[in-house]
């Protein structure tokens, strides 16, 4: 009979305050990545020598649209509004769209309460001009419309009330 394996050190409780600190450690960083991301796509890399030759055809709404971006209502809330723009993305990649028609595209998803707020929007500027602002810009507006700070502290308060449930950190943060 094989002998059986014990371990002697005891992994140690995770205390509330532990908690609140990877919680608040792994939002930072996440903001941090999306900020990141923000900023590398408004500046254009010179250094670099691209890989590939860009594709040059320009995609149309039609390809857009088959591609089956998701709509977006202006009621889903912040995890909603972050679905979303991983969607569009997607589909921007999928149908080779160019940066010029990104903020037209997208904003053929729109419908109900986002949508009046995009006619609002446009409507001093015009719906041209609207359309020649940049996807980055476009979704800074889009999160300081439909992701206040109340809703984030709310979330941010839910993570922060979450029990872990064992002594398992890994299962605990994959779940969450």
């Amino acid at each position: 009979m094989d002998p059986k394996r014990t371990s002697t050190s005891a992994t140690p409780d995770m205390t509330q305050a532990a908690i609140k600190k990877l919680v608040a450690d792994s939002v930072t960083a996440a903001l941090e990545v999306q900020a990141a991301t923000m900023a590398n796509t408004d500046n254009t890399t010179r250094n670099t020598r691209p890989r590939e030759t860009p594709v040059a055809r320009k995609c149309s709404y039609k390809e857009f649209m088959s591609c089956q971006p998701f709509n977006f209502k202006g009621t889903e809330g912040a995890v909603g509004l972050i679905r979303w723009f991983e969607r569009t993305e997607s589909v921007f990649s999928s149908s080779n769209c160019t940066e010029d028609c990104k903020v037209k595209f997208a904003t053929g998803t729109l419908t109900k309460e986002a949508l009046s707020w995009m006619n609002l929007f446009a409507l001093p500027i015009g719906i041209e001009e609207a359309y020649k602002i940049t996807w980055s810009k476009f979704k800074k507006l889009l999160i300081k419309k439909y992701c206040p700070q109340t809703e984030v502290k709310k979330m941010e308060d839910e993570f922060y009330n979450l029990t872990v449930k064992g002594n398992d950190l890994k299962t605990y943060v994959r779940r969450f």
